[in-house]
């Protein structure tokens, strides 16, 4: 006898948990071609290819549950993790965002699992803004070392041309030359050693006595975490600082 959709997918829903997860997404797949108007049956096989990390599949099954059902909160959740693994941060926080969102809408109690992908996703997004502009800063760094080179270079064989013949003079302008490029060079390199020395220098600390902290120092304060969440919602300009 042929076996419904909902057969199908409780049947999937019994292989998942066993962990059969191939088996799984075969069932699922087998509910949606019965009714593929049923949102819960691609994020249950997208949840399926999460666990086997095919996160190219996950987002292809969540888009099209979000076609069927906006408001489905496993969508935008399975959605997000896969563009965070994707390193899709943006679109990877909007979803999540909208998952704990729908979640407080709805009353679904996901606990601390959406808040802490969101917090991993700008982490995340932070550290590879940072890098990008280190990145910049060396090539800013190396590109006016050699604008300040070059110019020594211009300025020496200029020197040469128009000083024909008297060696000493010419040698005594080389050193001048060669004395303001090091030096101009110096305050350059200088400036870019103070911008890494602040990074260094903010680091953990205790914001009271200004004395340094480490991991194990930290306790779970709750009622600060209210306060922190409640901030943030009021104020999400704060989010990505």
């Amino acid at each position: 006898m042929r076996m419904t959709d909902i057969e199908l997918k409780n049947r999937g829903n019994k292989l998942f948990s066993a962990r059969k997860f191939e088996e799984a997404i075969k069932c699922y797949s087998d509910a949606i071609a019965r009714k593929p108007t049923v949102a819960i049956y691609y994020t249950n096989r997208a949840l399926c290819n999460l666990k086997l990390k095919r996160w190219d599949l996950v987002c292809q099954d969540c888009r099209t549950a979000l076609e069927l059902d906006p408001m489905l909160v496993k969508a935008h959740f399975f959605l997000g993790q896969s563009l965070l693994e994707s390193d899709n941060y943006d679109e990877s926080i909007k979803h999540l965002q909208r998952a704990q969102d729908l979640a407080k809408e709805q009353k679904v109690n996901y606990g601390d699992d959406i808040a802490f992908l969101i917090r991993v996703a700008r982490k995340k997004r932070f550290n590879v803004a940072e890098e990008k502009r280190i990145s910049q800063e060396i090539e800013l760094q190396s590109y006016l070392n050699r604008l300040l080179l070059e110019d020594k270079d211009r300025q020496i064989d200029k020197m040469r041309a128009d000083n024909n013949g008297d060696e000493d003079l010419i040698q005594d302008q080389i050193i001048a030359i060669e004395k303001n490029c090091d030096q101009y060079v110096t305050e350059v390199n200088n400036m870019f050693s103070k911008l890494d020395e602040r990074r260094i220098r903010v680091g953990h600390f205790d914001p009271i006595t200004r004395t340094d902290l480490n991991v194990n120092q930290l306790i779970p304060n709750l009622a600060m975490k209210e306060v922190v969440d409640a901030f943030l919602s009021d104020n999400e300009w704060a989010l990505d600082y």
